[in-house]
């Protein structure tokens, strides 16, 4: 047991690591954004805390209440592609998205599988790990079905991580490296328009309300359900600048990367190891699905691979916007696939544990 007294440097030190790994954050963010490299205020911070958290220079993760800053600048943005032609679309859309859903959990069972096996753990334990849930969601889910949360919390934010990463990577690439135009990925208006006013009231009402009634993901879901609802009703309200919105991005990548702390890292090593190979297969697997259902409808190819990445919606919805894709529809179809797994992963977890 460490004495008291040698835990109160380390205390004393919390806010200047704290400052340090924010600086080093928004300096990656800058290098990123200089080398026009996707999604650098995400992306950048997330490599660079993730790098400071294995070193032991950050030796928890970052204050998770930032988080919610960051999904509420997101999910405004997001709200606010929800016009009425767009959710036009979208409702048309529903049965496609339906399947897209459907077409990743199945995916996502059958890796499961094969992960079990390699790592010889429950099959209950695997599924979870990989199913693209929210890590927190996923741990809570654990918790009540008797497993360990640890390493499922480890896995979900290491499958996040990696295909926030990847995903834009492939898509930009594939692009030609082309920069996007900085209005339509961030927003470039002036802070002088009133109307900017409204944005934080919809974060914070909307996070408040879906929090009080007890949903998942309230943050998100929440001001995005309340900007939809109002831009859909033809209120037209701007976008957050640019510096806002970057730094949201900034706040969600530093945090998921001090997520990845040595020590939990070390003691699931194999079983974790088996996860990223797992999460670059079905990864492999939904973008190959993607690319060959876009054959077959008139959505652009890399609006169907975001909308089936097994990554998180704040994630696919903010590259969305980056890479100038279908925003609306690629959140939809996230939102479809939450609303189908959440009210299913407890059966389907104790289902796996009978069978596993």
């Amino acid at each position: 047991m460490i004495p008291a007294d040698a835990r109160r440097p380390a205390e004393g030190n919390r806010p200047l690591r704290l400052a340090l790994a924010y600086s080093l954050a928004m300096l990656a963010g800058w290098i990123s954004a200089r080398l026009h490299l996707p999604l650098p205020w995400m992306i950048g911070p997330l490599l660079t805390t993730a790098a400071l958290s294995l070193s032991g220079l950050v030796d928890r993760p970052l204050p998770v209440r930032s988080r919610p800053f960051g999904q509420a600048v997101v999910a405004t943005t997001v709200g606010l592609a929800f016009t009425d032609e767009a959710l036009a679309v979208v409702l048309k859309m529903l049965p496609l998205l339906a399947g897209m859903a459907a077409m990743t959990t199945v995916l996502a069972l059958a890796v499961s599988v094969v992960q079990a096996r390699l790592a010889g753990v429950r099959l209950s334990r695997m599924v979870l790990a990989t199913f693209p849930l929210a890590p927190v969601e996923a741990a809570v889910i654990a918790e009540s079905c008797g497993l360990p949360p640890a390493p499922v919390v480890v896995a979900q934010s290491l499958r996040i991580a990696a295909i926030v990463v990847l995903v834009p990577a492939l898509l930009y690439a594939f692009d030609g490296f082309v920069r996007p135009d900085t209005a339509t990925v961030a927003g470039a208006e002036a802070f002088d328009d009133p109307r900017l006013l409204v944005l934080p009231l919809i974060g914070l009402a909307g996070g408040a309300l879906f929090r009080r009634l007890g949903w998942a993901n309230p943050y998100f879901l929440g001001p995005l359900g309340l900007a939809a609802a109002l831009t859909a009703a033809g209120v037209t309200l701007p976008q957050y600048p640019h510096v806002v919105l970057a730094a949201a991005q900034l706040v969600l990548g530093a945090w998921l990367g001090s997520t990845f702390q040595a020590q939990m890292l070390r003691a699931a090593r194999r079983e974790l190891a088996i996860s990223m190979l797992g999460t670059l297969g079905l990864l492999a697997l939904t973008c190959g699905s993607a690319a060959a259902l876009a054959r077959f409808t008139p959505l652009d190819w890399r609006s169907v691979v975001l909308g089936i990445a097994p990554g998180g919606v704040t994630e696919m919805a903010l590259t969305a916007q980056f890479l100038n894709q279908d925003v609306s529809l690629v959140t939809a179809a996230h939102l479809v696939r939450i609303f189908l797994l959440m009210p299913l992963a407890r059966p389907l977890i104790r289902l796996t544990e009978r069978l596993g």
